[in-house]
């Protein structure tokens, strides 16, 4: 059966019987708007993403389950990045009507594993029709504790720069899917580690919440255009300037394999590749080794790879201590 057979009622109860109430939820679907209530001393958080066909992602070689999973964890990486903590969603979809409808259950499927994985209600949304292109967008809502909310404009002079986990999987998993041939030293569990951190990026929703709470870092983003883009946000809203040393960027043993002699692409993919969803913060410099302890109980490390400085600039340096220039700065949809 495709989507147009089924009608634009027909498939919101189909994503509406698969979702679950969650905490706060009042009303949930099936109103003209959901209602929610906040837990005492906490302000709502909001952000929206939008994933459009053919710029975010291709069917030819993305699942339908991983692209509803990666839908929400887009979103959820923003109210990580605050150090909040994720409470409800939104789901709107503009369809074409010859969509197989086993194409938007198993999407449907992923977007609520994922939910269920992070306590997380879908509370409503929208759908419409699209005369060539299925365009997802997902608007999440979470909240926390007014002092202990991360902003981006946070950072001071003398701060470490931190990443969570691994840069550059995504970007690489990327270009093994449009250029196959590249990378053939590579094992199949190599190729499936990297296009997985791609297709299926786990948000960091328990290490952001856990960072702001105990009260360890200034600023705070996620990495999704790219370290040396994102981490301009912070060094912009903040006033100030960084160094990111290349050889302090975490890399895993799969990306590594790809790059036994770290060319330049290396460098670029890392600092510059985008989809990472892992999170860039500065902290004091006292708290190293609390914050490595911390991530450490949240199951995942985290490295410092830089320094805040007081000119306002954002450079990145060489294990020499020279200047590396990348040809790419970062992901930019209108550049």
């Amino acid at each position: 059966m495709k989507i147009g057979e089924l009608g634009e009622f027909g498939l919101i109860s189909r994503i509406a019987s698969g979702a679950a109430d969650g905490r706060g939820v009042i009303t949930g679907i099936g109103d003209d708007a959901a209602v929610t209530a906040l837990s005492p001393g906490m302000q709502l958080l909001t952000s929206t993403d939008m994933l459009v066909e053919e710029v975010h992602f291709r069917r030819l070689w993305h699942d339908p389950y991983r692209l509803g999973r990666k839908s929400l964890a887009a979103s959820i990486s923003d109210i990580a990045a605050m150090g909040g903590i994720p409470r409800w969603t939104l789901l709107s979809l503009a369809v074409p009507p010859s969509t197989p409808l086993e194409f938007l259950d198993a999407f449907t499927r992923g977007f609520l594993a994922l939910a269920d994985e992070q306590g997380v209600a879908l509370i409503g949304g929208d759908t419409c029709s699209s005369r060539d292109c299925l365009t997802i967008s997902v608007t999440i809502l979470g909240e926390q504790e007014p002092e202990r909310i991360v902003r981006r404009s946070g950072a001071c002079p003398g701060d470490d720069i931190w990443v969570t986990g691994t840069l550059g999987d995504a970007a690489l998993g990327l270009e093994l899917l449009e250029k196959s041939e590249i990378c053939t030293s590579l094992t199949a569990d190599e190729r499936g580690y990297l296009i997985s951190r791609l297709l299926d990026p786990p948000p960091r929703a328990a290490a952001g919440r856990a960072l702001a709470e105990a009260g360890l870092v200034s600023a705070m983003i996620d990495v999704s255009d790219g370290l040396l883009a994102d981490f301009g946000h912070i060094a912009e809203q903040s006033a100030l300037g960084g160094t990111i040393r290349l050889d302090a960027l975490p890399l895993s043993p799969a990306f590594r394999a790809a790059f036994p002699s770290h060319p330049a692409s290396c460098h670029e993919l890392a600092l510059a590749g985008g989809e990472d969803y892992e999170l860039a913060f500065t902290a004091p410099v006292a708290n190293r080794r609390k914050i490595v302890q911390l991530m450490k109980r949240c199951g995942i490390d985290a490295a410092p790879v830089g320094i805040v400085t007081a000119l306002p600039e954002v450079t990145a340096v060489l294990a020499d201590g020279s200047r590396y220039a990348p040809r790419n700065k970062g992901f930019n949809h209108f550049a």
